[in-house]
């Protein structure tokens, strides 16, 4: 007889909700996880004071109800409106594109005037986009592009916009009211102690081992339970047989700084190519901190490799086929069912992962 029904691979946010709703559903759950800490991406711990997102900034924002009001069973919600801005060449402009974004770029002052530029700067194709560079000029133009899109852009993936596919950047938001809330979702906010104890209440009454490599001890774990949830790389599970699939990865660097404010912002974009970095978050400014001192985080997006962390799926046509076929082989997996971003492959928000992970455990339970 197993000693549990389900063995659940990673405590990141997807691996945490199935735990939680197979363990109140009577389910016996055990949780294995990698690394030395819970809660994958979102964690987040308190240094002298001002709470720091340890692998970028993570807001929640969700018109998921749903999703929403479960979360909220294990935390409290402040209020946080996110209002990045960006940075050109010390240029400072709103995100996202707005009529501030538009006023500072020209001069304007109402949305016809926005709408008439707009129209004039965008380039009119008599075919389907052939790249990021061709979709982003003929949806808001040369402007917008050069000083707040392409250098951006080309820190993100590593390459030219002009060699990046046209999905990449088919839908730019922006909006002709002078209104910097990031996000349109009516649900937004922070948990107000912190993702990492969010994930560490999911977890309560659940077993969980840190630190254990999962496919170097699979055999043994996989003995112990009925059922695997993978949450990990699905190109390992399968030992790259049918090759690497790619990644985008981000490269962190800390900084305490002895002044009470540093850039005036949780998070400033540099949007030029020059600036190696794509942004500095300023951790305080989530929680609006008064601190005397501050930290702030630069993120560097660099190539995944090996023991890397695997952020950004790379989707084009190589990729896809690649993912075609390990489909293939894990749909035929009787034992194991495959879920979360590294496990499908897909940037998933937040909420989309939380959505997901419920719906599993809810079939898992039928």
């Amino acid at each position: 007889m197993k000693t549990y029904d389900f063995l659940i691979v990673g405590a990141g946010l997807t691996g945490a909700v199935i735990a939680q709703a197979l363990t109140e559903r009577g389910k016996r759950c055990l949780v294995v996880e990698k690394r030395t800490h819970i809660a994958g991406n979102v964690y987040d711990e308190e240094i002298d004071g001002i709470r720091v997102q340890r692998y970028g900034a993570h807001i929640l924002h969700t018109a998921n109800k749903r999703v929403w009001d479960y979360l909220s069973r294990f935390t409290a919600f402040r209020n946080y409106n996110h209002a990045p801005v960006a940075n050109y060449h010390g240029e400072i402009y709103n995100l996202p594109f707005n009529m501030n974004t538009f006023s500072r770029l020209w001069n304007i002052a109402t949305p016809e005037q926005a709408m008439a530029e707009l129209e004039r700067q965008r380039v009119n194709l008599d075919r389907e986009p052939k790249n990021a560079e061709e979709q982003a000029l003929s949806l808001v133009g040369r402007d917008v592009y050069e000083k707040l899109i392409r250098g951006y852009t080309e820190k993100q993936w590593g390459r030219p916009c002009s060699e990046l596919p046209a999905f990449l950047l088919r839908r730019i938001p922006f909006r002709l009211r002078y209104d910097n809330n990031y996000f349109d979702d009516p649900f937004q906010g922070l948990p107000a102690d912190g993702y990492t104890e969010m994930v560490r209440r999911m977890l309560e009454g659940v077993e969980v081992r840190l630190g254990v490599d999962y496919l170097k001890e699979r055999r043994s774990y996989d003995a112990m339970a009925e059922t695997v949830i993978y949450t990990g790389m699905i190109d390992a599970f399968f030992d790259y047989s049918e090759g690497h699939l790619e990644y985008r990865t981000l490269r962190f660097e800390d900084e305490r700084l002895d002044k009470p404010n540093y850039q005036g912002a949780a998070v400033m974009n540099y949007t030029d190519r020059e600036t190696p970095y794509t942004r500095v978050i300023e951790h305080k400014h989530f929680y609006h901190g008064e601190q005397p001192y501050t930290i702030i985080t630069r993120e560097y997006p660099t190539e995944w490799r090996s023991g890397t962390e695997p952020y950004y799926p790379i989707n084009d046509e190589r990729n896809m086929m690649l993912l075609a076929k390990y489909r293939e082989k894990a749909a035929k997996q009787e034992k194991v069912r495959f879920c979360g971003r590294l496990a499908e492959y897909r940037y998933y928000d937040m909420d989309d992962a939380v959505a997901a992970a419920l719906v599993l455990a809810e079939r898992l339970t039928l």
